[in-house]
């Protein structure tokens, strides 16, 4: 235990994202320490629906952030701050009257509305690449939150009285966090739901209002890096202001050095993040899968990035252990595939929800390959290599939207612990890669950075300066041997594109 007699300054970070919440506190030597985690549960329904329960959510960071305050206080700490990050354009509808949600929470996952986004496509897609960085793409809290107005008399009723509130994890967290019930968003967190113009630092309202989304129900545009609220003492037993809230993958770039124009990051959780950081100037529109983003906004300026993602990575393995029980735990698939004789003709594609690159929301996850002889390190080998190389074609898209040569990736989230599946990122990116120690906990690292620059370090510079030298993961096959698998590979997802066309011709003839 510390000394009683001296009591050292800490930010409290919470990390909500999306099959789990931690917190913990971090003190000036940029160590995260003692991390609460609660399991969250993702509830997946037909035809593409994606839903969390929001209560749970808020129920759990609660319980951990009072976890990781008692630990502070037991150590000697005092909270100064609280930084939060949150899985992003997961949107949440409640009356603020009751506190209480009026519909599961939509998942950023969720494709439900892939269909029906589409017909928009041809009139607002260059329009929105222009200003929102994005085309209309396959999901969008605002068309959900229309069409829960159109269709559930309650909730038509809540916004009658004025009461409708809209927000993505971060907005819902800070109204019920906060002493006075702020209704706010932050930059980052609003550029991800496709709604918000990047230049301006305002919401896109004709495009907000073609998907039928009234303006009065949503938040008030904040910075990501400012004065957001104070908590109750009620909630956390704490009065202390919010001084960050960014998206959980943005605050773990942070948390593992990156924040310099060039730099490349690739952060694991439920889905896999690549962010090629530009600066403070709004990228050119990219296409197909890539993404222009804020990766935070403070004292007025915003810092940009061009942005792609696996969908499912993390969840993949979560799935394949905790859903259908293939394997015991995502450790078990790491120490299996180090048993596997090398690479195979089996592969696994991580499409639970749809494939991001290429883009085909009815693409669905597989094995294929298998044999009389395929073991089960062979499908745990599979396993981390398929989600490798779909995390390489988003490198690769990614890096060529922004006109740039990737000399090394750093990576960070909690994949990123798995020295196999490191080895076969490195192999199939074929670009070193590097780990930074303690990057399972990079976004709870990084979103205190964030509140505590000013506070506890004298600046952002100053607080990635505790980050100490990285493991270094670099290719170990030739350039030819890495050419072969990324054929392979791609005939493999050529092979599922084909089945997931199949898929919707029937289902349409059907209709």
């Amino acid at each position: 235990m510390a000394d009683p007699g001296r009591v050292a300054r800490a930010i409290l970070s919470i990390d909500a994202g999306t099959t789990g919440t931690r917190a913990a506190w971090v003190g000036q030597d940029g160590v995260v320490r003692d991390i609460a985690y609660r399991r969250l549960s993702i509830e997946p329904g037909p035809r593409g629906v994606v839903e969390q329960n929001a209560m749970s959510i808020l129920t759990h960071t609660i319980d951990a952030a009072r976890s990781a305050i008692a630990a502070a206080r037991q150590a000697g700490s005092a909270i100064d701050a609280v930084a939060l990050s949150t899985q992003r354009a997961t949107a949440v509808l409640w009356d603020e009257r009751t506190g209480l949600p009026l519909a599961p929470a939509v998942s950023w996952q969720d494709t439900r509305f892939a269909g029906r986004l589409g017909g928009f496509a041809p009139e607002w897609d260059d329009r929105l690449r222009a200003s929102v960085g994005r085309g209309v793409g396959i999901r969008s809290p605002f068309l959900w939150a229309a069409d829960v107005l159109a269709r559930d008399p309650e909730v038509a009723r809540c916004h009658a009285a004025g009461a409708l509130r809209l927000g993505t994890i971060e907005t819902w967290l800070l109204n019920r966090l906060a002493a006075d019930g702020t209704h706010v968003a932050t930059a980052s967190m609003a550029a991800a739901t496709g709604g918000y113009v990047l230049s301006e630092h305002r919401y896109a309202h004709d495009w907000i209002a073609a998907l039928g989304c009234p303006d009065d129900i949503l938040p008030e545009l904040r910075e990501d890096v400012s004065h957001l609220a104070t908590t109750a003492p009620a909630v956390l037993g704490i009065a202390v202001p919010i001084l960050a809230a960014v998206g959980d993958q943005l605050a773990g770039g942070i948390g593992l050095g990156a924040i310099r124009r060039g730099q490349v990051l690739c952060v694991h959780g439920t889905g896999s993040f690549v962010d090629v950081l530009v600066g403070s100037t709004p990228p050119a529109p990219a296409i197909g899968p890539v993404t222009s983003i804020v990766t935070a906004r403070r004292d007025g300026v915003s810092s940009f990035a061009l942005e792609s993602f696996t969908a499912n990575t993390g969840s993949a393995l979560e799935w394949l252990c905790r859903g259908i029980g293939l394997f015991d735990a995502p450790a078990d698939v790491s120490r299996l595939a180090q048993q596997a004789d090398g690479p195979s003709d089996t592969w696994f594609v991580p499409s639970l929800t749809g494939l991001r690159a290429p883009e085909e929301a009815d693409a669905r996850a597989s094995f294929t390959g298998l044999g009389l002889g395929t073991t089960r390190a062979d499908l745990a080998r599979a396993v981390l290599e398929g989600i490798a190389h779909s995390v390489t074609t988003t490198v690769e898209q990614t890096a060529t939207a922004a006109a740039t040569t990737v000399d090394e990736v750093i990576v960070g989230g909690g994949l990123s612990a798995s020295d196999p599946f490191l080895q076969l990122q490195a192999d199939a990116t074929g670009i070193p890669l590097l780990r930074p120690p303690g990057a399972k906990a990079a976004s709870l690292r990084g979103a205190a950075f964030l509140a505590g620059s000013g506070l506890l370090w004298e600046d952002l510079d100053a607080a990635v300066a505790t980050i100490p030298a990285p493991d270094v993961f670099v290719p170990s096959t030739s350039a030819d041997e890495r050419a072969v698998r990324r054929r392979e590979w791609a005939h493999v997802i050529d092979a599922e594109l084909m089945l997931a066309r199949s898929r919707r011709t029937m289902r349409e003839e059907q209709q």
